[in-house]
């Protein structure tokens, strides 16, 4: 089964990430888990980007799912979390169009001072419930060439591509997840607490529904 859980769009600033606007898919968890796997899914998107140079696009395995990344030249970034049968093709063509779309609403000029508050982005939202069926993507993926999987290359839009990496492996030398979510600001003592948990039976962070 084919699914997408979170779709979030980015600035990346020289230290940190910001988020200015996300939808999320949380509808297959349980419903006391979901704003633990919302937060969980905010923090992973975050720390991918933060951690991701710009003019490079990638999909990371954490677990159960795939999250596809890409960061501008302009430091506009997107993510999108799905689990590993989704297409890659299609995921990350659909973040180059919604990453347009947005950045014709909203100009360079605003990104850095922009919140997720402050953000009128309903499409985010349309293209996380249509796109649940990579199918609807027909016509966007007919007009994008096929993305090399197996290795990393330079495209004419001088945009490095890189598959098949782990969270593991984009973290910085000397950093590891479990210190990473103890030293979040952005998660609640009620997730890290349920991450130790999760992690233990080694379920987190696949958050398996």
């Amino acid at each position: 089964m084919v699914k997408l859980y979170a779709f979030s769009i980015l600035y990346k600033n020289p230290t940190s990430a910001t988020t200015l606007k996300a939808a999320y898919d949380v509808e297959s968890f349980s419903f006391f888990q979901r704003g633990s796997v919302k937060e969980f899914m905010t923090f992973i998107s975050k720390t991918i980007v933060e951690r991701t140079q710009s003019c490079f696009r990638q999909s990371v395995k954490e677990g159960d799912y795939m999250c596809h990344v890409f960061v501008r030249a302009d430091n506009l970034a997107a993510v999108l979390i799905s689990d590993h049968e989704y297409p890659r093709r299609v995921a990350h063509t659909l973040i180059t169009k919604v990453m347009d779309e947005f950045a014709a609403k909203y100009p360079q000029s605003t990104w850095e001072t922009l919140s997720e508050a402050m953000t009128d982005f309903a499409q985010i939202n349309v293209y996380l419930a249509k796109y649940q069926n990579p199918n609807e993507a027909d016509a966007l993926t007919k007009m994008q060439n096929d993305l090399d999987e197996t290795k990393i290359i330079l495209v004419s839009t001088s945009v490095l591509e890189a598959m098949h990496n782990t969270l593991e492996a984009v973290l910085k030398r000397g950093e590891n997840l479990d210190e990473l979510v103890s030293k979040s600001q952005g998660l609640s003592a009620q997730s890290k607490a349920f991450y130790k948990t999760a992690r233990k039976t080694n379920s987190c962070c696949s958050l398996a529904p």
